[in-house]
């Protein structure tokens, strides 16, 4: 997504130059309260140096979560998180996008926490006109429960692209000449949670929630949001190709987050819808040969 003109740009930035590429700024880490409210159980959000870092906790009796306080129609959002470390089978960590209307559009981080010493399953999913289906599932290439680490969405009118540390790990196309349905006209709220789900999350329901290790924490911090605030009901961006993420350059990834996605890919990914033909029979119009999703 140009990261060398991105890299340009800054240079001159820095130099006093007049910069007139479109340049995106770096992310801006503001206190959760800017753009965000808790959205249930209260009680279970810690807040911590000025609020500028947070704490969900999921006991027996409820998880937890938050939400921005605006809705968004494209743009560039972002969050450091740190999962819930040590036994965490049956515990989700989310974060991700989604409408409010019936046939909801829908952009998904999902990390699926394990027991002790196996690896966090991060799951992406993408629903648009309330279909989803669109699974896919990596191993990460780091222990997320150590440290901070950045997650991503960069979404336009051509792509939608999942980020990790700024690594691509995912890209869905607008590919509307296939047929297929794409988030274009419905403004999203960015949401956060940490939730039980043992019916399904770990082993597929297999391994259940361990509630003598609770509460269980994770952490987020880095609360960036860069995109078209609208109203609910909006179907168009009034600064459409005029922000930095809907710019030319980022309507596909360059050479070298292409190789970084290709590397993810052939090492970490675990299971890709596009390639269950026990579940697809029929491949999906988006997962023909020779398109990069």
């Amino acid at each position: 997504m140009g990261s060398s003109l991105w890299s340009v740009c800054l240079i001159l930035a820095s130099l006093g130059s007049v910069v007139l590429c479109a340049t995106p700024r770096r992310p801006v880490d503001v206190p959760f309260g800017r753009n965000y409210i808790p959205t249930w159980a209260f009680d279970h959000i810690k807040y911590f140096n000025g609020g500028s870092e947070i704490q969900l906790l999921l006991d027996k009796y409820t998880g937890t979560g938050f939400q921005s306080k605006g809705s968004y129609l494209f743009g560039h959002f972002s969050m450091y998180i740190k999962m819930v470390p040590g036994d965490s089978a049956g515990t989700v960590t989310a974060f991700y996008l989604s409408s409010q209307n019936a046939e909801h559009d829908e952009i998904d981080f999902e990390f699926l926490g394990n027991r002790t010493g196996q690896p966090y399953i991060l799951q992406t999913n993408v629903f648009t006109g309330g279909k989803g289906d669109r699974e896919q599932r990596i191993y990460l290439w780091f222990d997320p429960t150590k440290a901070y680490h950045r997650y991503s969405v960069l979404w336009n009118m051509y792509q939608i692209v999942f980020l990790v540390d700024n690594i691509p790990i995912r890209v869905f196309k607008n590919c509307k000449n296939l047929g297929v349905k794409f988030p274009f006209d419905q403004p999203m709220k960015v949401y956060n949670s940490l939730w039980n789900a043992d019916d399904w999350a770990t082993r597929g329901g297999l391994e259940k929630t361990d509630w003598s290790r609770g509460p269980f924490i994770a952490g987020y911090k880095g609360f960036h949001i860069d995109g078209c605030e609208a109203s609910v009901n909006a179907k168009f961006c009034d600064t459409q190709g005029k922000r930095w993420w809907d710019q030319t350059e980022f309507r596909d990834l360059d050479s070298f987050q292409w190789r970084r996605l290709r590397w993810v890919r052939n090492k970490y990914t675990i299971y890709n819808y596009c390639n269950d033909r026990k579940r697809y029979p029929q491949l999906p119009p988006e997962c023909r040969p020779n398109r990069d999703i």
